[in-house]
């Protein structure tokens, strides 16, 4: 399975403000580029963070591009997938919307709210004892047919997915602004690494909006 992080962080490196709203970091051109990216993903991906924080939809916007994974034999929509260690994804949420299918991973420490979930004919994939086993969780995933995920946050996440070694690509839009906040998010929360770190190869550098794509593999 091919991972892709993709995500917007200030020029100090935060996904938001200490508040954990929604900041407007890129603009069309980055947005666009997102689109597209979405477009070619079997699956999106956030953590259950960003859904409470920003109710996200996780779709493709283009007609066009939507047009394009029909004609190609795909669903109109990826699949969205969320990291839910205890299934607190609201009943109302935007990801339960009929305009996609959407898969919750989920941790023993759900409990009843497993049954709860599928009985309202959610998707749960179970992987782990009091987190989500995200490497277990992508191996489920990769046998329903998922091929390539795009991960798009939050921080906690994203930490885990590079402690796991699961990442495979990285893009970040760096916008120009400063946000600042020892508690604002960053790009990649969790403990943190002390000796052992993810080692990424610049592929490109590209100008967006009034900001900066870079573009990373993981070594």
């Amino acid at each position: 399975m091919q991972v892709i992080v993709n995500a917007a962080a200030s020029v100090d490196g935060k996904l938001s403000t200490r508040r954990r709203e929604q900041v407007a970091i890129s603009g069309p051109e980055d947005f666009d580029r997102v689109d597209a990216l979405r477009a070619d993903s079997d699956a999106v991906m956030v953590g259950v963070g960003t859904v409470l924080a920003d109710d996200p939809s996780l779709t493709v916007d283009d007609p066009d591009r939507i047009d394009a994974r029909i004609d190609r034999g795909d669903p109109p929509q990826p699949t969205r997938v969320i990291a839910d260690s205890r299934l607190r994804t609201p009943e109302d949420a935007t990801v339960y919307d009929d305009s996609a299918e959407t898969i919750l991973l989920t941790s023993e420490a759900a409990g009843d709210a497993v049954a709860d979930a599928r009985a309202r004919g959610v998707t749960v994939i179970v992987a782990g004892d009091d987190r989500v086993d995200l490497s277990a969780a992508f191996d489920r995933l990769s046998a329903r047919g998922i091929e390539q995920v795009m991960v798009e946050g939050g921080g906690e996440l994203l930490f885990s997915l590079f402690e796991a070694e699961l990442v495979d690509e990285l893009s970040v839009f760096v916008g120009s602004l400063v946000i600042g906040g020892r508690d604002a998010p960053t790009l990649a929360d969790g403990d943190g690494f002390v000796e052992s770190f993810a080692d990424l190869r610049l592929d490109e550098v590209e100008r967006l909006d009034d900001g900066v794509l870079l573009r990373y593999t993981v070594r």
